[in-house]
């Protein structure tokens, strides 16, 4: 009895144990299917947002909505404000380059109108007082002196020149001349210009070596009296260069001349658009300080060069016309489109010049006192040349050829007769000489302001530049560069790593410790790679570049001259 109570109550515990499973199993499933109708709930409500919002998105691409947009739309320049900074800069250079470059252009005009006034004024009156001294030593019983000073040789040598080549261009006849030019072909005229202008750069930079060769070959000191004889060849080929190149300004002046004659201006329009091509020609070339500088003399060189030829066709024209003076306002149009076109085109070059090369308009500055510095040394008592032989190295402006045409053009332009003429040209040399001594007074004190500022007053009591020593020590450099890369290349090897790595750069190591302005792509400029980039080494785990090639010292601009090598060129 008993074991069968306990068999049925423990079947019931079993019984209400699998119930409330059961129970647990189904409670379980329910809260199961609500979770999940929940979650199909929920998605369906988010496909439903979705598509709305994609119905939204396609609505709003509308016309009227882009145009909004892009009328509304903002940009803020002060996040690349360096960027337009150094854009603003680039245009105030240029803004400015007009007024320095005439500057410069007005000083370096009035030092070679000095130059060209001592030719007519003081150098005859030395010539004469050297003659008078070469005749009064001998009589007056002074063996033991020198006869004849340096300077004084150089200007009896300059004074021969003169007579002697004035001489041989009175045989010259302008007018046949001028009717042989007047002859040809409007293009063959103007390829001749061309060649004429081109023959009197090669000129002037051969003719001032041949008159310093005959200077010093004259006055060097000399053991032997038989040594004197070598000035008689170099004293002809003088005479030689100075007749040629006068000969060739004629040329070019009379080739002018009948540009201004002729009916329809079509020469003279070739001519100045001949200018405009000079642009093409220098702007996009890589220019260096040096390089501008030496375009800056060749420009003020030109500009007084053409400035004289425009003075002999006015001459020549006139006299043709008996003097008439209406027929001078006839010229003066002409006359005024030539210089306006020729500064035009200067103002343009410098200025496109300075910017694609990120030149400083304050340069100008350092050129009008270089050119200072050589009016103010020449006035000193240690001066190792004459300032008219400074300005043609400078420059490449000989005042000796282009003198003595406009001589030969006055003179036989201009008729004089009677005692009253001869007192008239009298006065008009007075003035001359009032207007060359105003001038370098002038000139000398404004110099003088310009070395100071420049700070160059300690310059003028070093002694002149010696060619050998200066050869001397780029030959010294360049040794001990080839002796010590060979060097540096072994270790390389050893190490395994490149030279770059061993002596970075020092430029280039402080402009990686500064940050750099983001730029994009337009603001790189398209050229081609220069001839320095292709002997530079990169290394590859500092990104600092390394040239293989021995560095030149900079030259000085007081180095430099008309028809100096400056980087690869003469410009």
């Amino acid at each position: 009895m008993a074991d069968s109570l306990s068999s049925s109550l423990g079947e019931e515990k079993e019984k209400d144990k699998d119930d409330r499973e059961r129970s647990r199993r189904n409670a379980r499933t329910d809260k199961n299917k609500a979770e999940d109708g929940v979650t199909e709930a929920l998605g369906f409500k988010t496909k439903i947002a979705d598509s709305k919002a994609k119905k939204r998105n396609l609505s709003d691409l509308s016309l009227l909505r882009f145009i909004t947009t892009e009328l509304t739309r903002g940009y803020f320049l002060e996040h690349n404000e360096a960027k337009y900074t150094e854009r603003r800069e680039k245009v105030y250079t240029c803004l400015r380059i007009p007024k320095e470059l005439e500057k410069l252009m007005t000083f370096g005009f009035f030092l070679c109108l000095d130059a060209f006034l001592y030719v007519f004024t003081l150098l005859p009156l030395r010539v004469i007082l050297a003659l008078l001294r070469l005749v009064t030593v001998p009589c007056c019983g002074l063996s033991g002196s020198r006869l004849l000073q340096p300077a004084q040789v150089c200007d009896v040598l300059k004074g021969f020149i003169m007579v002697l080549c004035y001489s041989m261009m009175s045989y010259v006849d302008y007018a046949m001349m001028y009717h042989l030019i007047r002859g040809q072909s409007v293009i063959k005229l103007y390829i001749i210009y061309n060649m004429l202008e081109v023959a009197d750069r090669l000129f002037s930079s051969f003719g001032q070596d041949i008159l310093d060769a005959l200077y010093w070959t004259a006055t060097e000191p000399k053991e032997k009296k038989r040594a004197h004889i070598g000035v008689i060849p170099h004293f002809f080929m003088a005479v030689l260069y100075v007749f040629l190149h006068a000969i060739l300004i004629m040329v070019q002046a009379t080739t002018l001349n009948v540009a201004f004659n002729s009916h329809n201006k079509s020469l003279l329009t070739i001519m100045m658009s001949n200018n405009f091509v000079e642009i093409k020609g220098s702007v996009f070339k890589k220019f260096e300080k040096n390089n501008l500088f030496q375009m800056s003399n060749s420009d003020i060189k030109e500009r007084f060069t053409n400035y004289i030829l425009l003075l002999i066709v006015c001459l020549r024209n006139m006299e043709q016309f008996s003097w008439n003076p209406d027929h001078l306002w006839v010229l003066f149009p002409d006359v005024v489109m030539v210089i306006a076109s020729e500064v035009a085109v200067d103002v343009v070059k410098h200025a496109f010049i300075t910017k694609f090369n990120d030149i400083s308009a304050d340069v100008y500055g350092e050129y009008r006192a270089s050119l200072a510095f050589d009016l103010v040394s020449s006035r000193q008592k240690n001066a190792y040349t004459d300032y008219s032989d400074s300005v043609s190295r400078r420059m490449g402006f000989i005042p000796l050829p282009l003198a003595l045409l406009l001589i030969r053009v006055v003179t036989s332009s201009v008729k004089i007769q009677g005692s009253l003429s001869f007192m008239c040209v009298f006065l008009f040399y007075l003035g001359m000489i009032t207007l060359k001594v105003l001038n370098s007074i002038v000139l000398l004190g404004t110099s003088c302001v310009f070395v100071k500022e420049a700070n160059m007053e300690e310059k003028l009591s070093d002694p002149p530049p010696s060619a050998a020593s200066s050869r001397a020590n780029s030959r010294a450099h360049r040794i001990k560069f080839i002796q010590t890369l060979p060097q540096q290349e072994a270790a390389a090897d050893r190490g395994g790593i490149t030279v770059s790595s061993i002596s970075p750069p020092l430029s280039n190591m402080a402009n990686s410790s500064t940050p750099t302005i983001p730029k994009s792509d337009s603001d790189t400029f398209l050229t081609t790679p220069d001839e320095d980039d292709e002997n530079k080494i990169i290394n590859t785990d500092t990104g600092l570049e390394g040239d293989m090639r021995p560095k030149m010292p900079k030259k000085d601009l007081l180095e430099i001259d008309r028809f100096t090598i400056c980087g690869n060129r003469i410009d």
